[in-house]
């Protein structure tokens, strides 16, 4: 269990740093069907960004994944949310659904639940 709640910490935070990084014209025009400002946007990929990081991080110093991999699901969450609010197809939310999943079992595992 060690090793895949590793794997996907490793998987969540790399995906979402190649996303924002070098995929962020997806990211814009998601943000714009989405209705959100630019202002918004920003903050998002920064504290996305951010958040990435410290997963990283929480391979080294394992205190700060738990946090990292919470703040992660609740990103994933509104992402969630929001394809649902503009009526996106499954196939459009699977991936922040598996994120969320991921984050969700790197918490719980972290915590001892599973």
């Amino acid at each position: 269990m060690e090793y895949i709640s590793l794997l996907f910490q490793v998987v969540v935070a790399v995906s979402v740093l190649i996303v924002w990084v070098f995929r962020y014209h997806n990211v814009i025009t998601e943000f714009q069907q989405f209705g959100y400002s630019e202002v918004f946007r920003n903050f998002v990929g920064a504290s996305k960004i951010a958040t990435s990081t410290l997963m990283l991080t929480g391979i080294c110093y394992e205190e700060l994944t738990p946090y990292a991999a919470i703040s992660m699901a609740a990103f994933m969450f509104a992402a969630q949310l929001s394809h649902i609010r503009v009526k996106n197809q499954l196939i459009q939310r699977t991936p922040s659904l598996v994120f969320l999943l991921m984050s969700l079992f790197i918490t719980l595992f972290h915590y001892g639940i599973i």
